[in-house]
């Protein structure tokens, strides 16, 4: 009595080595297997267990089949159900739900039985879909005997040795590949077009440890045996012939599975542009829990060739059950209606034998991968010399179809192009009917396709794997065996090849390193070096303060190279430091070294910027009133310098605040505050790189000596302050002459003893300012002309600005004296206005307020009224103030 049963489980659960046991222990058996390359590896196994004579190897395109073998290996599509065995075993049954070749994984899981025993192999997502089509299956459920767990993304040239990355495209593939050269060594390429020997070569070349790396599509899914601990997807989505779409979780979790062998448990994770994976899909990955499979593709296998509307009837009969959804977007359905719907091959097609060759030729598989509409053209090329039953392809126009497609020339693309349409007449020479010598051409296609592996596995070889590369790697990494030298400039020579130089802790390529050994060999020439780079490390740490300097770009030279930058601190004081390459040396040395450099800048820092590091430190100001030690907290913060003009209230120090300041290096004056000793050019430059460094744009330097300068646009007053200057009007002015520059007018008012007062030209030399942008310096200091020149215009005469009023820094000169009193203007009325184009409506002569009227001011007169002053009362021995400073007298008015 025959036995259905189902085993049903994750991957690495041993279901396929199970299945070929219980296939060998019969008399005789069949497997169907989802992909070529499977039945191939299965088929090498009988082989190797029972002998050649036994086994029989039966795909589209290859056919194994001596007399008396027992057991045979097959493609699912290439079943021969006819054939009565002891045993069947269908594998990956999941696969009844794909759109493309659903139908038939559906139709072997109904019809095709062992004599004795059928095993139905796959995903535990199958077991609803078992029950609702009513198949007394016994179930049997198979737990992984490892364990898979997720390790999240990493780059690829930073994935772990024995790593399976997969991609979902050729260009992808060989993007990948191509990156692997260069920084690993090389990789072996893996794709579901290879032919089974190109395979079988790439494998060998991963399996024996050649290359650490296997770029692949998602054919490793398929219950491929390879030794890889973690799987990589470089992307979540894959164009499925129809549309490209998400990956579902549990194909994800079929390609992950690849990972680990047996007992040994294995990883995954993301590379390249793949987007991490959500915590759910982890976590169902990795507890294999995902939606069970509900329905699956059906296709009626019981068709009528009687004329091509009944095929195409036959082909449309529904099954009456809703757990077999019906696809008639089959290709090769959809290949038949579109032939058919040609009026003169389907007036010409009549009769079952034509009907049967016409469907025979639209199930031509798609070996060229050249979509719905490619494949159309290939297929309506073999109608026209094939419609007839009983016509053949002569020997002849094979051996024109085969001429094109004997070189083993051209790159990868161009090979794999002849090993597909070569796939095409292979697929044709298992046909009797459709060659005249299919014999012939089974021998010929086979050595030609093989000749075209060959010479695809040594293009894909010479592509993406570097044998030179290899070795050294090899070398180095194993006994370190080979010569390595590093000369008194760091020139590394790898067995006498230049490979770069070690400039501070940075490894950087010669120019020749690509072609001679490529990212790889850099890599291995770091890890000899790495004693010399911890030596480097350490000599850092002992090296005296004189070894170290500051260049202007924030780096921390040592011993002619910078070997650390300066980074964004906790204040702009107290910056970070961050090393200059050294990665690869143990993060003990790297720390330490950084530490030493850190210290190095503190200590330079607080001795070119000494009074300003004091001014930060709390305890250095604790002692003083409040108004001075905000003060010097606000000259920590900005630089060297700052502003008192628009201070509101002003800030007032007394006496001995200001000596005790002063003591600490700040001089406090009329206008501003500010270090003299952080204007010093070395200080402003190392102020100017830490602002820099701490606020993350540009600070600008000022001119070296300049008393004053013109700053551009783009001159903020922080980058003034910070540089010491002041902005005086159109000038920006160091902080300790604009001091002297308004202590010397306060000085020139008191001896005028009035508010009028002059300012001789040469007092613009205090300040280093051309003479025509010093009365606009001056206004900046709150003074407002008082009388000018009538022929030049120059102000003759000064007087400070309305008293309490606040001079304020601008880029430009003001338009009007700094603290005069707003006044409402009434706008001019617009051209063509009423108000303006109306005339005045004369006065009646008569009326007795016509003499009145003659005394209004004429309208078209512009001059302004004049101004009657009102007198001001002053005691006799009261002194003169100047308006804009205190009074003595409390009710003195300005």
């Amino acid at each position: 009595m025959s036995t259905l049963k189902a085993v049903l489980g994750p991957t690495n659960t041993g279901k396929t080595h199970y299945a070929i046991e219980r296939m060998l222990a019969h008399g005789t058996g069949m497997i169907g297997l989802p992909l070529r390359l499977l039945a191939r590896e299965v088929y090498d196994r009988i082989v190797a267990a029972k002998g050649p004579g036994a086994a029989a190897l039966i795909t589209g395109e290859e056919r194994i089949w001596p007399k008396g073998a027992r057991y045979l290996s097959c493609t699912v599509e290439a079943m021969p159900t006819h054939v009565p065995v002891d045993f069947v075993a269908i594998d990956e049954i999941q696969l009844a739900e794909d759109p493309d070749r659903g139908h038939i994984f559906t139709d072997r899981l109904l019809r095709a039985r062992g004599t004795g025993e059928t095993l139905l192999l796959g995903a535990d997502t199958m077991r609803p879909v078992l029950k609702a089509l009513g198949l007394p299956a016994e179930t049997e459920p198979r737990v992984r005997f490892s364990e898979l767990a997720y390790t999240g993304p990493l780059k690829v040239t930073r994935l772990p040795k024995r790593t399976a990355i997969v991609a979902f495209s050729a260009e992808e593939v060989y993007a990948i590949g191509e990156l692997l050269r260069r920084q690993k060594g090389g990789a072996a390429i893996i794709m579901g077009a290879l032919s089974p020997r190109t395979r079988n070569a790439q494998v060998e070349l991963y399996q024996s440890g050649e290359v650490d790396y296997l770029v692949a599509t998602d054919a490793i899914g398929m219950g491929l045996n390879l030794d890889v601990d973690h799987v990589a997807f470089a992307s979540a989505t894959k164009f499925d012939g129809h549309r490209r779409r998400r990956l579902r979780p549990a194909e994800m979790a079929q390609i992950a599975g690849r990972a680990g062998r047996f007992r040994t448990g294995g990883t995954f994770g993301e590379t390249a542009d793949c987007p991490p994976f959500e915590d759910d899909l982890v976590a169902r990955i990795v507890n294999h829990a995902f939606d069970p499979v509900e329905r699956v593709e059906w296709r009626n296998s019981d068709l009528s060739f009687d004329s091509i509307d009944a095929l195409l009837d036959s082909l449309s009969r529904p099954s009456g059950k809703a757990v077999l959804r019906q696809n008639p977007n089959a290709l090769d359905e959809w290949t038949l209606r579109r032939i058919t719907a040609d009026p003169g091959i389907s007036s010409s097609t009549s009769g079952p034998a034509r009907t049967r060759r016409i469907w025979d030729l639209c199930r031509l598989p798609d070996f060229r991968k050249a979509g719905q509409d490619g494949h159309l053209r290939i297929v309506q090329g073999l109608i026209g010399p094939l419609a007839d039953p009983d016509a053949r392809l002569s020997d002849e126009a094979m051996a024109n179809r085969m001429e094109r497609l004997e070189s083993t020339l051209g790159d990868i693309a161009a090979i794999q192009d002849r090993l597909a349409a070569i796939r095409t007449w292979a697929y044709a020479a298992q046909r009797e009917d459709w060659l005249e010598n299919p014999a012939l051409w089974r021998e010929k296609t086979r050595e030609l396709e093989d000749r075209l592996s060959d010479a695809l596995h040594e293009a894909l070889t010479a592509r993406f794997v570097d044998k030179r590369t290899r070795t050294l790697m090899a070398g180095i990494g194993k006994d370190r065996s080979l010569m390595t030298e590093i000369s008194g400039r760091g020139d590394i020579e790898v067995e006498g090849h230049l490979v770069g130089r070690l400039a501070g802790l940075r490894f950087e390529a010669a120019s020749t390193a690509r072609t001679l050994e490529g990212r790889a060999v850099r890599n291995a020439a770091l890890a000899a070096v790495l004693p010399i780079l911890s030596e480097r490390l350490e000599a850092i740490c002992a090296a005296p303060a004189a070894a170290f300097s500051l260049d202007g770009d924030g780096r921390i030279v040592w011993n002619g190279e910078p070997v650390a930058v300066l980074e964004r601190g906790s204040c702009w004081l107290k910056p970070g430091v961050r090393l200059i390459g050294g990665d690869e040396a143990a993060h003990d040395f790297r720390e330490r070294a950084r530490l030493a450099i850190l210290a190095w800048v503190q200590g330079h820092v607080g001795s070119v910027l000494a009074p300003l590091v004091r001014l930060a430190e709390p305890d250095a100001t604790s002692s003083l009133p409040a108004a001075a030690r905000g003060l010097a907290f606000r000259l920590a913060e900005t630089g060297a310098a700052i502003d008192l003009r628009q201070d509101d209230p002003p800030v007032r120090i007394e006496a001995g605040a200001r000596e005790a300041l002063k003591a600490l290096g700040l001089r406090a004056g009329r206008v501003c505050a500010h270090v003299p000793e952080v204007q010093k050019r070395a200080a402003q430059r190392l102020a100017v790189l830490l602002r820099t460094v701490h606020d993350g744009a540009p600070c600008q330097l000022a001119p070296e000596g300049a008393g004053s300068f013109a700053p551009q646009a783009d001159w903020s007053d922080a980058q003034l302050l910070a540089n010491g200057y002041l902005r005086l009007g159109r000038r920006a002015v160091r902080a300790d002459l604009a001091e002297r520059l308004a202590w010397d007018i306060s000085k020139r008012r008191k001896e005028a003893g009035k508010n009028l007062f002059a300012l001789p030209p040469e007092l613009a030399s205090i300040i280093s300012s051309p003479g025509d942008d010093f009365p606009d310096a001056v206004r900046g200091l709150g003074l407002v002309p008082a009388e000018k020149d009538p022929e030049t215009g120059r102000p003759t005469l000064w007087r400070y600005g309305q008293k309490g009023a606040r001079a304020t820094p601008t880029s430009k000169a003001p338009k009007s004296p700094v603290g005069r009193r707003e006044q409402t203007v009434r706008p001019k009325p617009a051209a063509g206005s009423a108000e303006r184009s109306a005339p005045r409506r004369a006065a009646d002569p008569s009326s007795p307020f016509a003499a009145l009227a003659a005394l209004l001011p004429d309208p078209h007169d512009r001059r302004p009224p004049p101004r009657r002053r009102k007198p001001r009362s002053r005691p006799a021995n009261a002194a003169a103030v100047p308006e804009g400073e205190p009074s003595a007298n409390p009710k003195g008015d300005a």
